[in-house]
């Protein structure tokens, strides 16, 4: 056909445009061959790009993901590869025979064999920290779960793990939650590499430079990547090390079919591709535990006598013995510890850090009178207060309820049930007059703040770097976090309070963590030793007990009734297999649990996925969501 490659020269794991069911759609170019058994082929209506941009390793591993969450395999490489930007290759095809920089100089000893021995630095604080790096340099496929300590330059730690692994001659892959994140690990590598080493690959870069950065790596100019879940399909050649940081954030779930995880994908490159894995973060989740205990990974910790002498000062409000003068104490938002903990901390001229569950400025008002919660007349969402002198609205459809009057007792006042991050800021403010007070949350997230006195008053995940750390954390409104219906709200809480207890100086005479809490409860004894491991175990176990994800697989099937009847009649489901529900869901939809051991995930995401493809081909009407091992099952 006129405008088409010669068939000679077309190269495999090319895009391409076929026609199907008469539209023309995206397909890829997997593999050439000199016969078919198929009777009747079609031809190809155009070759979008003759660069090859899946490589093998990343085609045989979007297959392999495709199976475990039972997706299709366009899908999966829709993820995998972005979209083509052409004046991006262009430019990359352009520079193609330019000569490659020089590789910067080590400034590593030189080992027998001619690699570099990588300075372990922060990881001699953990006893197996340097058999890891040098199992990384040469070129060993070591799996660990690293619990990092108070105060720990995380990046600076992966970035000697990367380091290590291309000192041994291979590549890396490391992916992390945000681009606050991003940014840290970008300094850390460029510090230890020099810069033009590693790319960037996130789709908040924008098309052109993400889709610059995937090339370098494809093509093999650079040996590292790193980024969000966008990275976790880079294609990096000779690939030694994948790593994810905090695994337990959510921000790692793929929102888009088959929605998988990056800890999984990474994993699961590990396994196939026969490269090192480092599941690292401050908190320990389930899933982490899991490789644990099943030996596919070995724990990197610290000692306990290093881990005392690192952790800050903590208390649980729960044991203030202000509480047995005056019990009233129990139920104030900011008590007598957190308040005095604050206070010392500013006058010794060191910045305050209040995390805050809830952003906006009252996200949840209820009866003066009654305490009735206040609802939406219309629609039943949660009213809520924009500001002091606001008039309350719906957080769902955003109608004003100026006339609200409690439907339980006629009471037209209003008061406080949730305080969000501003109103905290409010109320601080004029308890510590003339200290300045920042907020750090959606609108806008800091990423440092000076190490003078100040309040930073920050929702969970958007706490900033102080300068020196912060002289005193306050972890408010636990309640918040641990009592949200969520199987893994314990786990959840742990992790949100831990990033933001290592943000305070370090050691018992440096800063001081006040979680308004009671002391007795497990994640708040995780966090007074520092013990995430524990908590994790725990956990782990309990969901065994339980049969939770992840000590079983679980899938999701959501939909309308009768679509999600259908499916499942249609599954041929393994043996053992249960269904559980139907429990509703959003807009009218209902949602069925399909569990099965783990030894049986496999056929699990099988029977799905054949009994979707039918009702494909059968051109069902309602759509069916198929999710395995969600984060949200309730």
């Amino acid at each position: 056909m006129p405008g088409l490659p010669r068939p000679a020269r077309l190269a495999a794991r090319v895009r391409v445009k076929v026609r199907f069911a008469g539209q023309l759609v995206d397909g890829w170019l997997l593999e050439r061959a000199e016969s078919s058994a198929h009777p009747k082929l079609a031809y190809l209506e155009k070759v979008v790009s003759p660069v090859p941009v899946l490589s093998p390793e990343v085609a045989r591993l979007a297959r392999a993901v495709a199976d475990r969450y039972a997706g299709s395999l366009a899908d999966v490489l829709r993820l995998a590869v972005p979209p083509r930007h052409a004046r991006a290759e262009k430019a990359v095809t352009a520079d193609a025979d330019a000569p490659a920089a020089p590789d910067a100089p080590a400034d590593a000893d030189a080992r027998p064999g001619g690699r570099a021995e990588v300075d372990p630095r922060g990881w001699r604080d953990y006893p197996a920290g340097p058999a890891l790096l040098r199992a990384l340099t040469d070129g060993r496929p070591a799996r660990a779960v690293w619990s990092a300590l108070p105060g720990e330059d995380w990046a600076d730690r992966y970035a000697d793990a990367v380091a290590a692994t291309v000192a041994g001659g291979r590549g890396a892959v490391v992916v992390v939650a945000d681009a606050r994140d991003l940014d840290r690990l970008d300094a850390a590598l460029t510090a230890v590499l020099g810069a033009g080493r590693h790319v960037r690959l996130t789709a908040a870069d924008g098309p052109a430079r993400r889709y610059r950065a995937f090339l370098a790596a494809r093509r093999g100019d650079v040996a590292v990547v790193i980024g969000t879940r966008a990275a976790m399909f880079a294609p990096v050649e000779r690939l030694g090390l994948v790593a994810i940081w905090d695994d337990g954030d959510d921000l790692h779930a793929e929102p888009r079919a088959p929605y998988p995880h990056a800890r999984d994908v990474l994993l699961t490159r590990a396994q196939l591709g026969d490269a090192a894995a480092l599941v690292g973060g401050y908190a320990r989740s389930a899933e982490a535990q899991l490789l644990v205990e099943t030996s596919w990974a070995r724990e990197v910790v610290a000692d306990r006598a290093v881990v005392r002498a690192r952790t800050p000062a903590m208390a649980p409000t729960g044991d203030d013995p202000q509480l047995a003068r005056d019990p009233g104490a129990a139920s104030a938002r900011l008590p007598s510890l957190a308040w005095t903990s604050a206070r010392d901390a500013l006058r010794a001229d060191l910045p305050v850090l209040v995390q805050v569950p809830r952003r906006g400025y009252v996200p949840s008002v209820a009866c003066a009178d009654c305490r009735t919660p206040a609802r939406c007349p219309h629609c039943a969402g949660p009213l809520a207060l924009p500001s002091a002198q606001g008039t309350p609205a719906c957080r769902w459809c955003g109608r004003v309820a100026a006339a609200y009057a409690c439907p339980e007792c006629g009471g037209r006042r209003l008061r406080a049930s949730v305080t969000g991050a501003r109103r905290t800021a409010e109320e601080l403010g004029r308890a510590f007059p003339g200290v300045p007070v920042r907020t750090s949350g959606r609108e806008e997230v800091l990423a440092t703040v000076p190490g003078g006195a100040g309040l930073v008053i920050a929702t969970p995940g958007a706490e900033p770097v102080a300068d020196g750390g912060y002289g005193a954390v306050l972890l408010l409104d636990s309640w918040a976090l641990l009592t949200r219906a969520d199987l893994r709200a314990g786990e959840e809480a742990l992790r949100r309070w831990m990033a933001a207890a290592a943000l305070a100086r370090p050691g018992t005479a440096g800063g001081r963590v006040v979680v308004v809490a009671d002391g007795a409860l497990a994640p708040v004894q995780a966090l007074l030793r520092w013990d995430s491991a524990w908590f994790a175990a725990r956990e782990l176990a309990e969901r065994r007990e339980l049969g939770f994800p992840p000590a079983v697989r679980m899938a999701s099937v959501t939909g309308v009734a009768e679509a999600v009847s259908d499916l499942l009649d249609g599954a041929r489901l393994p043996d053992g297999a249960e269904v559980l529900g139907p429990v509703p869901a959003d807009e009218g939809r209902e949602r069925m649990l399909v569990r099965v051991p783990r030894s049986r995930a496999a056929a699990l995401a099988e029977a799905l996925h054949a009994a979707a493809g039918q009702r494909s081909a059968r051109k069902a009407a309602d759509p069916v969501r198929l999710q395995v091992d969600p984060l949200v099952l309730f």
